[in-house]
């Protein structure tokens, strides 16, 4: 059993930085893809980055060349850098890995 554990959410105005943490329970994130995918109220979730086991990365257009995925296998976490943060960014952000998910972590971007 993989458990997911996400943190870093919180407050911010917008214009500022957040960076998102994914716990995971043992040495997983070398061996298959991670992502991380959001979901604001009353809308889908919807995909926001994900990283390969080869540390190939993804972004989904609403958010290249502001966040940025990566993975410190040492640690076993995946992190997403979040800058330039706009209201439309608020969700809940959700870390995933093949089957399983986290709970999610509440990211708030205040215009």
């Amino acid at each position: 059993q993989v458990q997911l554990v996400e943190s870093g959410g919180g407050l911010v105005q917008a214009g500022g930085s957040l960076r998102l943490s994914c716990a995971a329970s043992g040495n997983i994130f070398s061996i298959s893809t991670t992502a991380w995918y959001r979901q604001a109220p009353g809308k889908q979730r919807e995909f926001v980055a994900s990283i390969t086991s080869g540390y190939s990365t993804n972004y989904a257009d609403s958010v290249k060349g502001r966040f940025t995925i990566s993975r410190d296998n040492g640690k076993n976490r995946v992190y997403l850098e979040m800058h330039s943060l706009k209201p439309e960014d608020t969700a809940v952000y959700y870390c995933t890995y093949r089957q399983y998910w986290g709970q999610g972590t509440q990211v708030t971007v205040a215009s």
